[in-house]
């Protein structure tokens, strides 16, 4: 099968200062944010640009990752942004949106200050959350809900930085 290339641009970046975290939408997309007032997340897919290079784009295997993981995982079983396509998503909760300044102000995201942002979802619990979903053993004791994650220790189940 012929390898295909694709282009991806940002449609904004992440913002993160001493007034918190916010979503920035670069002007050409702010209509694209209409209707999206009255949901109370959003998927938001990020570029991981501090790993965009040969290296870390060449991982398909991770040794050790989780404390409590096998001693090898390959990239498609891990949230690592070190992958083949340096794309990532988190959920975030909607704060508010200042649609004409194309702002998704929200308390917090695992993405630094100026990450370029792929693209925005509504998230949908009828599409996104799964009521049986299944997790291996060695992650089975992590939070089942995005609510319980802010007071779990993740920085104890990474092994490395």
């Amino acid at each position: 099968m012929e390898k295909k290339e694709f282009r991806v641009s940002p449609i904004g970046f992440v913002r993160a200062d001493e007034n918190g975290f916010r979503l920035e939408v670069e002007e050409e997309y702010r209509a694209g944010l209409e209707g999206l007032e009255g949901f109370s997340h959003v998927d938001v897919l990020w570029w991981c640009h501090l790993l965009d290079d040969a290296g870390p784009r060449s991982a398909v295997r991770s040794e050790r990752p989780y404390r409590k993981g096998p001693a090898t995982l390959g990239v498609f079983a891990t949230r690592s942004p070190a992958r083949p396509n340096p794309i990532a998503v988190s959920v975030a909760p909607v704060l508010g949106i200042d649609r004409a300044a194309g702002v998704v102000h929200i308390p917090w995201i695992d993405a630094e200050d100026g990450t370029p942002i792929v693209d925005l979802k509504p998230y949908h619990p009828s599409i996104e959350r799964v009521r049986d979903a299944a997790v291996p053993e060695w992650c089975g004791h992590w939070p089942k809900w995005y609510e319980d994650s802010a007071d779990f220790d993740w920085g104890a189940e990474l092994t490395h930085g």
